[in-house]
């Protein structure tokens, strides 16, 4: 590894994904899809937690009022601040499970889904909203991955996978009819997975298969690599008390030689400037019926 390079945490992940920081308790919040656990990194002590999900579990976002909103295998809940679990949005569909979430600059959670088989088609993004409404922007994508907002909240990106595309909406549109691709991955450097957008505008994506990070320019220009150990980095965020240190989460599965590191969580130190996060705003009303 770069001298700027390291081990943040070691682990075994199958499938760690959705590296968050979480500014209010001052700790990152990652998870292990198919290990079915919601882990969590206090950089500034070393505390480290691990909670079990009642599924195979996408993500897990901080919550406004206090505990985490979970992607999970049949929909959308939430633990409470004591560990206590609640439906949000249950929709379950055989064979489908939740994958990457993130939370737009107004408090709404974006989920997706995808299909164990990976199907083509087979998954969607769902926003809900505050209030608990709940809408589904996208149908018919395979692997639904990367979201994030530019720094002013105007531009909306989005990734689904095997398009090897990063793709750009104005916040606010139909992302069926006006979304645009944005970057286009060359084919043998990777898949794109999870992205965090930086303080200028630069988008960060993780290469599946790449073992490396692109950085983006807000025009769309390659302008960085970060050659990584790892075969199968999955997602990347800025954490740490200024938002300074790049945190990118890892995956063991499917991976015939894994590095040792594979399934850990990584740090690039001093990579940028990250954006303050929003926690998600719906956590007060009742589980819709289903």
């Amino acid at each position: 590894m770069s001298q700027d390079l390291a081990v943040a945490v070691r682990a075994e992940s199958a499938l760690g994904e959705g590296p968050t920081w979480d500014a209010t308790t001052g700790r990152l919040i990652w998870v292990d899809i198919l290990g079915s656990r919601v882990h969590t990194y206090a950089p500034a002590t070393g505390r480290r937690t691990v909670m079990a999900t009642e599924q195979h579990v996408g993500a897990a976002k901080p919550c406004a009022d206090g505990g985490l909103v979970v992607n999970l295998r049949d929909g959308i809940g939430r633990y409470d601040a004591e560990g206590a679990f609640s439906w949000l949005l249950r929709d379950p569909v055989p064979g489908r499970r939740g994958n990457d979430a993130a939370v737009a600059p107004d408090g709404a959670l974006w989920a997706g889904t995808m299909r164990y088989d990976e199907a083509p088609g087979g998954g969607n993004l769902v926003r809900l909203a505050p209030d608990g409404a709940a809408h589904e922007a996208l149908s018919g994508v395979t692997v639904s991955n990367g979201i994030g907002w530019s720094p002013d909240g105007s531009l909306m990106y989005y990734v689904d996978s095997p398009t090897r595309r990063i793709d750009v909406c104005p916040t606010g549109a139909d992302l069926a009819t006006h979304r645009r691709p944005f970057v286009t991955v060359e084919p043998g450097a990777g898949y794109p997975d999870g992205l965090t957008v930086d303080a200028d505008g630069c988008v960060w994506v993780a290469l599946w298969d790449g073992a490396r990070l692109h950085r983006y320019t807000p025009r769309g220009d390659l302008d960085r690599v970060v050659p990584l150990p790892v075969a199968r980095p999955t997602a990347c965020a800025f954490g740490g008390a200024d938002l300074r240190d790049l945190y990118i989460t890892t995956a063991r599965t499917g991976a015939p030689h894994a590095h040792p590191s594979a399934g850990s969580l990584l740090v690039l130190r001093n990579a940028g400037h990250g954006l303050p996060g929003t926690a998600f705003g719906g956590c007060q009303y009742p589980a819709p019926a289903c």
